[in-house]
Order: structure tokens, then C-alpha cells, then sequence
């Protein structure tokens, strides 16, 4: 059985009040409060340093804390060992054995149970299948990419049908080539087995492309959770803005429901009246709200190119939009975008742009 904390809504795994501090530091956990749902991804994003990877290693018994509950299908977790949790745990280091092929490797932990020898090959033969590997069961794991060898070490994880899967910057160790074409196959294999993970990751797109919801921490405190669109779309704060990589950021004042006031104009926003009240703000220009020309919808500002690159599909342009405020934009490649220093007229979509409270 799951946990209700209200709302009819029942989580899998509760964390509560998590504590943690270790010698000569503050707090690496300071009240960490989460709720993870069975079948769902949940994924830990922030900084270096911003706790998410001992909160994990909390869950996993590897660190106890110094207050809080750890609460899975409705028990007390803290008291109970590593070994009896029933979780599985993969690193970024994989930890493979080089002088075992890929179908040991995966077997190890199912040996570790004690379980007969035609279980065991049969349960890590299913879960070599699962990541596509079922072919290369006999191979030495030493001749295998980087990317089959982070497949494998999936496939381990996989076998003992673990309660929680826990994966701690599982891909950090890839190419970013690599990495950006295994996460759709991550996910995929994730979602076919329908195990429960809490993944860990600094990378915010690599966070947004894996998860159903995410966990934004900083400074081992929870700043925001929601679905990576809910996420992108509305950072609770500045800090949050930044991190995602989103640094147009400006004094505003609302002065209407929809209507902000700065220093590149009044801007419309697609605010109500709830989140954009009268008052002092952060503006949020995200990089998409921009497109070359002025239209009928949105707001015109106006200013010069300072840079523009080319990446790929898009367009990285930087404006010079008022003295000691310049904005980046992502515009598409097809777009006719003016040279350095050259004037350009832009519109702001109100969708792109976002009222903070700090």
C-alpha cells in the first residue's frame, strides 16, 4: 500500500523532514519533503553539491539521516538494511567486471540471492532483452561501447525486479552525442517495465527528456516540483530561470493583470490576474518568446545584434535592447536574422513571457 497525503493522491515512496548534515558543513539536508508514485520517473535535478545524490543514497540506506521518515508502500524504511530494501542502485561509474562477459555481469546480484541457476539465466537473459542486448550475452564486457556498457549495467539493475530503481547520473559519463540518443531509449525501457525511478542529474534537458515529474533542488532544499513542461514553462523564481538556462531576466512592475512595465517597454504577458498581480517583479523573457518582424500579436521592442551563431535548427541571436540590458534569443534557422550590429525589430509572444516573485 501506498501513502495518501491528501487529495486522494497515493505515493509509493514518501521522503519526510530529511535531515542530513555531515562534519564541518551545513546542512546537506535541510527538510527535504517528496512524494514519487508508482510507475513514475522522478527525477532529482540541480547543482553540484545541491544535496540530490545523498538524498538518494538516504533512500537507499547507504546514509542515514539525522531526522526525518523514509516511507515505502507505507512502512518505516530507515530500519530496514540495504540488503532488505529490495531496491536497486546504479551509479555513473557502472562497476562492471572485466573478466566476466555481459551475461555474469548481469547474473552477479541474482546469484547474490541465492536463486537456482535456471532462474538466474533465465531472469538475466529477460532483462539483457529488455535493453536489446540479448545477442551480445556472451561478449566480454571490456568490447562493448560505452553506451552498451551503460545498457548492461541497466540490465543489472533490472534483474532482481527491484521495488525502486535509483539512478545516479546514470549517462554522465557519455558523449553528449551518445547521451542525447540513449535517452529516448532509456526512457522507453523505463516506461516498458514500468519500475519506479528516482533518477539523479545536473543536466536540465536531460532531466525534462527522462522524467514524468521533476524535483528542482538547490542548497539541499526543494525549490519546485512538477512535470518538465510545468517546470520550463513556469520556474517559481529567478534561481530557477537560471539554472534551466533561461537568463533573460529584468526588473518589471505589473501594472494590469497581463501588463508589465520595463525597461524595453510594456510587455503583455499571458498571466491572470492571480500570478501577475499589481506590484514589483522579475520578468521572464524565455529565448523561444522572440520572432523577427512586428505583428499584431504580442509586443514590438526594438534593438541591435550584437551576436547570432548558427546551431543547427535554431539561431542563437543576442540583442542589445537598452543601455546595459541585452537579451538572448533562440530564433529557427530559416529566419533572416540581421548581422552584428545592425538594428532589428522584434515581437515577444505573451506565452514566452513570465512574471516572477522572488
Amino acid at each position: 500500500m501506498g501513502t495518501d497525503h491528501g487529495g486522494g493522491r497515493v505515493s509509493l515512496l514518501s521522503v519526510r523532514n530529511i535531515h542530513k548534515r555531515f562534519e564541518d558543513s551545513v546542512g546537506v539536508l535541510q527538510g527535504v519533503d517528496l512524494d514519487v508514485e508508482g510507475g513514475e520517473i522522478a527525477c532529482l535535478l540541480g547543482p553540484s553539491g545541491c544535496g540530490k545524490t545523498t538524498l538518494l543514497r538516504v533512500v537507499a540506506g547507504l546514509e542515514t539521516p539525522d531526522g526525518g521518515q523514509v516511507i515505502f508502500e507505507g512502512q518505516d524504511m530507515l530500519p530496514v538494511p540495504v540488503h532488505l530494501r529490495g531496491f536497486g542502485l546504479m551509479f555513473q561509474d557502472y562497476a562492471l567486471f572485466p573478466h566476466k562477459d555481459v551475461a555474469a555481469n548481469v547474473a552477479f546480484g541474482l546469484k547474490m540471492q541465492g536463486l537456482p541457476r535456471e532462474e538466474v539465466e533465465r531472469r538475466a537473459q529477460a532483462a539483457l532483452g529488455l535493453v536489446n542486448l540479448a545477442h551480445m550475452a556472451h561478449r566480454d564486457v571490456h568490447q562493448l561501447s560505452g553506451g552498451e556498457q551503460q545498457r548492461v549495467a541497466l540490465a543489472r539493475s533490472l534483474a532482481p525486479h527491484p521495488r525502486l530503481l535509483m539512478l545516479d547520473e546514470p549517462i554522465g559519463a557519455l558523449d553528449r552525442t551518445l547521451r542525447d540518443r540513449l535517452l529516448d531509449e532509456l526512457r522507453q525501457i523505463l516506461k516498458r517495465v514500468g519500475v519506479t525511478v528516482l533518477y539523479v542529474t545536473h543536466d536540465q534537458s536531460e532531466a525534462f527528456a527522462i522524467a514524468d515529474r521533476v524535483i528542482l533542488m538547490s542548497q539541499g532544499r526543494v525549490v519546485q516540483t512538477g512535470t518538465p513542461e510545468a517546470v520550463y514553462h513556469q520556474p517559481v523564481n529567478s534561481w530557477a530561470a537560471r539554472f534551466l538556462g533561461m537568463s533573460n531576466l529584468l526588473a518589471g512592475e505589473c501594472i494590469a493583470p497581463g501588463l508589465v512595465r520595463t525597461d524595453v517597454g510594456c510587455l503583455r504577458t499571458s498571466a491572470g490576474a492571480d500570478s501577475c498581480a499589481e506590484g514589483p517583479v522579475t520578468v521572464l523573457i524565455r529565448p523561444e518568446a522572440a520572432a523577427i518582424g512586428q505583428t499584431d500579436r504580442g509586443t514590438a521592442i526594438h534593438g541591435t545584434v550584437t551576436s547570432r551563431s548558427f546551431r543547427g535548427a535554431l539561431i542563437h541571436a543576442t540583442v542589445q535592447c537598452a543601455r546595459d540590458l541585452e537579451l538572448a534569443f533562440d530564433l529557427p534557422a530559416s529566419t533572416a536574422v540581421p548581422a552584428p550590429g545592425e538594428p532589428v525589430a522584434l515581437t515577444l509572444e505573451p506565452e514566452g513571457i513570465v512574471c516572477l516573485r522572488d
